[in-house]
């Protein structure tokens, strides 16, 4: 081929695809091609109702479209990665296609979606309660339909509806998702994705309007930590898009099936879903020639790798999966379900926005969670390994290094947060101990501090409280403050010589120097903005109200969190969170009824 016919078929130079036929070009159901069909299912996806699925890997169901549907917002850097013209989330077969209307489909493309059922674990404890069965053969994806593979631009993407009707998963419920928890997915997905951290995607957004359901939620200015009333909402659909979407909790289903030996073919079923998540998110890790022990082997390292990275991230910015299951932890190692989550504002060790989560989901203890459900994906594994014991010690060997591996990676993670090569314990341990005693913005905090400031001054922006303690006398409160101020500032500049900003053997040339790089390397991983309750609350409340303005301007500031944007930008985002939000329903906490 010449240089003209490469540069001609490049992925940078091939024409955005701009219409459903173009689209139909690059589909490929990889899942539904190669994995088995309940064979119970219908053929035409009419499968509403709650009930049990006892083999096969997915259920065909058409989705349930909304009514009247009308556009919100779409993912406009994911439609560049995908190369799909801006224009096309516009159009109205793409506008009805993503809204839940297979009919619009052009021949060559599926008119039915696919449902997935999936196991729980709740911090590495099996649990078959959430099934309305009890037996763990009702529990899967109630509301979830995936309705599209695609391979474009050398990759492969899954295009799932969110709140596309009723399933066989469904448990009673309505299958359908609201504009508040869709707009909140919908934007996280994408500023998580701008701040570095693996996650799925967001494709686009459209909401009803003229279908709308009640939902338990908080009356205005509520403090209760349940919510007290009913609330009429929008309803919505919001497609995310990922390499796949298999779950730790689906293999642990097909695990627990073939421990049980509950059908002749459970085993085959567990082997054939392993099998397809390398093919799909492991490609590149696993070498498929080699014996299936070996490859389970390379798979675990794979995923330990990938998950205690993307712990470390979520640590990194703040960020915390209230509901860390086994069923929301992507085996691809990504973030995935959006529901219980939230940015750490007022620096707490203990942070937890879903009044349901508990502190075993907190935001420090992200880390043992994820052990949890490193340990039940290791188990999942273990009885496609019966004839090897070899390969079962080396995968217990694997598991537990778990703990030591993640260390590593908070070591490095906290050493580039704060500018060093390596983590000093006693510096870290005295400003954890700090910013504890000095409530503290997490986000403020570290992005004042990425400046290199000669003093605490700058820090106080981030500063939730004065230093003076309330409930001591007026001269122990004088005393308290001066002496917090001054451990502080003796903090400060341990920091400062650590990093090389403070060195009486190099020219002030030098130490600018050095300054501007710590700066800019600090800046890289510390955000400037990151997506606060407080600014969805009324970005959802103008949406419901038919005004889309608040959702578009956070999901461009969102999607540029390091950058230093405008004045006004800084002045409305960049900033603590008002005290008469605090304590709040649905913005200081909040169930994920949605």
């Amino acid at each position: 081929m010449t240089q003209e016919q490469t540069q001609q078929h490049s992925p940078e130079t091939r024409s955005a695809i701009s219409s459903l036929e173009e689209l139909a070009n690059v589909v490929d159901y990889s899942l539904m091609r190669t994995l088995k069909r309940d064979p119970e299912a219908t053929i035409d996806g009419i499968d509403h109702s709650p009930r049990q699925v006892f083999s096969g890997h997915y259920v065909p169901v058409k989705p349930t479209p909304i009514e009247n549907p009308e556009y919100v917002a779409h993912g406009q850097a994911l439609f560049r990665d995908l190369g799909l013209d801006d224009s096309l989330a516009r159009s109205d077969g793409f506008v009805r296609l993503f809204s839940g209307d297979l009919s619009v489909v052009p021949e060559t493309m599926s008119n039915v979606g696919w449902a997935s059922g999936y196991a729980l674990s709740i911090y590495g404890t099996e649990v078959d309660r959430q099934c309305p069965f009890q037996t763990g053969n009702g529990y899967g994806d109630g509301r979830a339909l995936s309705i599209l593979e695609v391979v474009t631009r050398g990759q492969r993407w899954e295009m799932q509806l969110k709140g596309a009707g009723r399933t066989p998963y469904c448990r009673g419920a309505d299958g359908r998702a609201v504009l508040r928890s869709s707009v909140r997915e919908f934007l996280a997905q994408e500023h998580m994705h701008a701040l570095g951290v693996p996650t799925s995607r967001s494709l686009s957004l459209y909401v009803s309007k003229t279908e709308t359901v009640d939902r338990p939620w908080y009356s205005e200015g509520s403090e209760a930590m349940n919510p007290d009333t009913l609330v009429r909402e929008p309803v919505a659909i919001s497609t995310r898009v990922a390499p796949s979407f298999i779950r730790v909790g689906q293999l642990e289903l097909f695990s627990r099936r073939a421990r049980k030996q509950a059908h002749p073919n459970a085993r085959e079923e567990l082997e054939a879903l392993v099998s397809h998540l390398i093919e799909r998110e492991y490609a590149e890790d696993v070498d498929r020639e080699t014996a299936i022990g070996e490859q389970i082997i390379s798979l675990a390292l794979a995923f330990r790798d990938r998950l205690t990275s993307l712990v470390a991230d979520w640590i990194r910015v703040g960020y915390c999966q209230g509901n860390f299951n086994s069923d929301n932890c992507a085996a691809g190692g990504f973030t995935l379900d959006y529901g219980p989550f939230g940015f750490c504002e007022v620096f707490d060790l203990y942070f937890q926005p879903w009044t349901g989560g508990g502190r075993h989901f907190c935001f420090s203890n992200q880390p043992a969670a994820a052990e949890r459900n490193f340990r039940t994906f290791c188990t999942t594994l273990r009885p496609l390994l019966d004839d090897d014991p070899e390969a079962i010690a080396q995968l217990d060997a694997i598991e537990g290094d778990f703990a030591k591996v993640m260390g590593e990676k908070l070591e490095r993670m906290w050493a580039s947060k704060l500018g060093l090569a390596s983590v000093d314990a006693e510096l870290f341990v005295e400003l954890q101990a700090l910013m504890t005693t000095t409530p503290v913005d997490y986000t403020l905090f570290f992005r004042e501090l990425s400046a290199v400031p000669n003093s605490i001054e700058p820090l106080k922006k981030s500063f939730y409280a004065d230093l003076e303690a309330s409930d001591v006398s007026s001269k122990q409160s004088a005393e308290n403050t001066h002496a917090t101020a001054e451990r502080w500032s003796e903090w400060l500049a341990k920091w400062r010589s650590l990093v090389g900003a403070d060195d009486d053997t190099k020219s002030e040339t030098e130490l600018a120097q050095t300054r501007d790089e710590v700066s800019k390397a600090m800046k890289r991983v510390n955000p400037k903005y990151t997506l606060r309750e407080w600014f969805l609350v009324p970005a959802y409340r103008q949406a419901a109200a038919g005004d889309y303005s608040a959702i578009r301007e956070l999901q461009e500031v969102m999607t540029q969190p390091y950058a230093e944007q405008s004045k006004a930008v800084e002045e409305k985002y960049y900033r603590r969170k008002p005290s008469s939000l605090f304590n709040v329903g649905g913005v200081s906490h909040y169930s994920c009824s949605s």
